[in-house]
Order: structure tokens, then C-alpha cells, then sequence
């Protein structure tokens, strides 16, 4: 699943023992993540395709 932090926050990745990058990374649905998304910590997000400028 690939999921952003939500607007100004910061979301420690337990795994790599280091912050969500703002634009977003693919993780492992986990208790851990379920709970940042039922929170609203982070949102559920689709990757930037390589070369498209945002």
C-alpha cells in the first residue's frame, strides 16, 4: 500500500526507524499502518509515475 503523511505531520516508519517521506512511500499493511490510516495520520495515495513533474 503506498500512503502519504497527512498535511503537516511527521510519521515515524517503525521498519526503516525513519520519517514517512512527504511524498509518500509503499509500506506493508500492518496493525501499525492500519491504525495511522483510521487516524487519519496518513492518507491512501497513488505513487507519481518516474519523470512526471508535479
Amino acid at each position: 500500500m503506498f500512503v502519504k503523511p497527512a498535511d503537516g505531520l511527521k510519521i515515524l516508519d517503525p521498519l526503516r526507524r525513519d520519517y514517512l517521506p512527504a511524498e509518500g512511500r509503499t509500506v506493508t499493511l500492518d496493525t501499525y499502518w492500519r491504525r495511522r490510516l483510521a487516524d487519519g495520520d496518513v492518507v491512501e495515495a497513488t505513487p507519481d509515475k518516474p519523470g512526471k513533474k508535479a
